[in-house]
């Protein structure tokens, strides 16, 4: 299997931020005219899940622009204390953190993913001043809850937390990197077999157990997969988006996942719905891609975060 070549090396750095140790991938060098551009992944994913739609930006958009792309907390080689669960909050804080170290007192373009587009728009109602630009690909945020919902969650949150505990919960390994990379190809067809195999030994490493065997493992806390205790609330998100000062495109994928995740319990017309509360506010579709967008189509992506960055 032929390996994706990377048009533009990333060099790593580590960042002390609050009791973690952040892994972020950087391009280019700080200091120039143009705003950083800060990327922050979805979940299960990682930093490196950018260098297609890196590789495609073009020479002219790059010139004096420092890219910022972190591992969340949990995923890839950002490590911290242990922990059993992980709360939205907590990136908040964590970008906050990244913002104060690589652009003090400056304006960054913000581009997230799935739930990294959710935490950047709630960045940017949160902290309105520090984004000048922000772009959120296929971040829909949660289904509604309602308050009688509470005694359930929580009894369903701590039951997770003891079989995480109880080893109920961990994730599977894999053979060798190939089988990563069959993996991957699995849960996103479109994605070419160069690709997957680049990817794959960026979204796992080989880890060696107790038994003296040595698996491939994802780069992902298995602890991502508890649910959170507190119910999401539609209209603390929607206070959030109409702090928002920042111009905002939405980039939906032509191939819609939300009917396959949520099965009517949340549908793409009720996010449009939500969507109507942010001030500034550009939605674009896609085509021809699914989910990871900047997987299936990051020239097209590239294009279309260039032109928007771009505008007066």
């Amino acid at each position: 299997m032929s390996t994706y070549q990377v048009l533009r090396p990333s060099r790593s750095a580590f960042v002390p931020v609050r009791l973690h140790r952040y892994h972020v991938r950087l391009w280019g060098e700080p200091g120039g005219a143009p705003p950083p551009l800060v990327l922050v992944h979805g979940w299960m994913d990682v930093a490196a899940s950018w260098q297609f739609m890196v590789d495609a930006l073009s020479p002219a958009f790059l010139q004096g622009r420092l890219v910022i792309a972190p591992d969340w907390r949990g995923f890839g080689h950002s490590t911290g204390p242990a922990c059993d669960h992980y709360a939205m909050a907590d990136y908040l804080g964590d970008l906050e953190w990244l913002l104060d170290h690589y652009a003090p007192g400056q304006q960054v373009d913000l581009v997230g993913h799935s739930m990294g587009g959710n935490v950047a728009m709630m960045y940017a109602g949160v902290r309105p001043a520090r984004i000048r630009r922000l772009v959120n690909l296929e971040g829909f945020g949660m289904p509604a809850t309602r308050p009688k919902q509470a005694p359930a969650r929580y009894a369903r949150w701590l039951d997770e937390i003891k079989a995480l505990h109880q080893g109920a919960r961990a994730l599977r390994g894999y053979d060798d990197a190939a089988g990563v990379a069959a993996r991957l190809v699995k849960t996103n067809h479109r994605l070419p077999p160069d690709k997957a195999d680049w990817l794959a030994r960026h979204w796992a490493e080989p880890r060696t157990g107790e038994d003296g065997a040595t698996r491939w493992e994802i780069m992902g806390d298995s602890a991502h997969r508890i649910i959170n205790a507190q119910l999401f609330q539609v209209e603390e998100m929607l206070a959030l988006y109409a702090a928002i000062t920042a111009p905002t495109l939405v980039v939906e994928a032509s191939d819609e996942s939300m009917a396959h995740w949520w099965k009517g319990r949340y549908t793409l017309a009720e996010f449009h719905e939500r969507l109507k509360a942010v001030p500034r506010m550009r939605l674009e579709t896609l085509p021809d891609c699914g989910h990871m967008l900047h997987h299936d189509q990051p020239e097209r992506l590239a294009r279309m975060v260039e032109a928007f960055l771009a505008e007066a």
